[in-house]
């Protein structure tokens, strides 16, 4: 399993132990503000009804600044515009959302709820 696939399951069970219900992983769309669209690691539910929109990182170590630091602006944009694309699909009113992001460097997971926000 990739580092990625295998950070990205961790983050998952971590955020199902937390309450957290899953709606879709990987959820992607092709054209968006950039050449690459957008993607969303895992699009969950919290107990409250608010949508989660999750972005996972998971780096060998902090030494390049951490997992966490690695989402830039144009990371955060492509986020941002594929859970716009998903919530225009959305039927029935829009509940409230949220972007995390769970940082993984090396063993060490972090939950960040409310990492960023849409603007």
């Amino acid at each position: 399993m990739r580092t990625g696939q295998a950070g990205e399951a961790r983050a998952l069970a971590h955020l199902l132990s937390q309450g957290l219900r899953l709606l879709t992983r990987n959820y992607r769309v092709a054209a968006g503000p950039s050449a690459r669209g957008g993607e969303v690691d895992l699009i969950m539910r919290a107990g409250d009804g608010t949508l989660v929109f999750v972005e996972v990182r998971a780096r060998a170590s902090r030494s390049q600044g951490g997992a966490a630091a690695s989402i830039g602006a144009s990371k955060r944009r492509r986020i941002v515009y594929a859970a716009q694309h998903y919530l225009a699909r959305w039927r029935g009113p829009l509940p409230p959302c949220r972007f995390d992001v769970v940082a993984i460097d090396g063993d060490a997971l972090e939950w960040l709820p409310a990492a960023f926000d849409s603007a």
